[in-house]
Order: structure tokens, then sequence, then C-alpha cells
């Protein structure tokens, strides 16, 4: 799967996450612009594992802040 196919299905992950209607970008971030807390975070992180058959250790989520370096890793993480 590219970088494409990855995006257009984490967004589709993300909208029921997305409660203020923050426009998706690379550069959103989770924290900020999402206003994700760590429930909404451990519960969003549960379902992009679920749909890409993955694991997000507590190591890579600390380093992913925003969209685009989440997009990153899933398609790193689907590559291993």
């Amino acid at each position: 799967m590219d970088r494409a196919q990855t995006d257009a299905r984490i967004r589709g992950i993300i909208e029921p996450f997305n409660k203020k209607g923050i426009e998706i970008s690379d550069g959103a971030t989770f924290a900020g612009d999402f206003e994700f807390d760590s429930l909404t975070v451990m519960d969003f992180v549960a379902a992009i594992e679920d749909e890409f058959d993955i694991i997000i250790s507590m190591n890579q989520q600390a380093e992913i802040e925003n969209f685009g370096q989440l997009v990153d890793a899933v398609c790193k993480l689907q590559r291993d």
C-alpha cells in the first residue's frame, strides 16, 4: 500500500475523533490542533493498529506529533 492509500485510510479513521472538524493536513498535531487527550490517543492508536494489523510501540507513539508523521510511521511498520 502506498503513502496516499495509507493517508486516505487514516483520514477515514480519524474522522470520528476529529470533534472540532480540524482540517487534516500533514502538519496537523494531535495534541495542539485536534486536542486529543490521552484516552482519545489510546482509542485512536488502537483503531489504527486494528485497521492496519500493526503494533505502534509507546516509544513510537511518543515521537509521532502530527498527522504526516503518523502516516509515515504506519507506512514503515507495514513494510517491516
